[in-house]
């Protein structure tokens, strides 16, 4: 069985990296912090990810993997996860989103949507 409407609330942080980037170059690293809420009755496993990430030209590459930062965490009912991650672009903004694929401990897959956020150095939008 496949649930589209489990309660699973993300939250994304995302901050430019001044010191690690170098703009002459065409290279502008971003950190994303994520927190993963369970507003729902059972626990979740997160199995898998997907990314659609697109620089400020409109290139997109896509990212899909096991897990997040090498982990398929278990998020109990109630309970919250974090992680960071980082992604670059040749350009000083870009976009991300995606979805996540989870497993109830009932055994249900569910996909979570991942909104898409906005990643820009400072001083490129009013």
């Amino acid at each position: 069985m496949l649930l589209n409407d489990y309660p699973i609330e993300i939250k994304v942080v995302a901050n430019y990296q001044d010191v690690e980037s170098e703009p002459h170059d065409n290279y502008f690293l971003f950190n994303y912090h994520i927190t993963i809420y369970n507003n729902g009755d059972h626990a979740v496993t997160l199995l898998s990810r997907h990314w659609i990430i697109t620089d400020g030209d409109g290139h997109k590459r896509e990212v899909r993997g096991s897990g997040v930062v090498g982990e398929q965490p278990r998020i109990g009912s109630g309970e919250s996860y974090t992680y960071s991650s980082s992604t670059n672009f040749a350009t000083p903004i870009g976009s991300m989103y995606g979805k996540y694929t989870m497993q109830l401990d009932t055994g249900e897959l569910i996909y979570i949507p991942i909104a898409p956020f906005r990643l820009a150095a400072p001083g490129v939008l009013n």
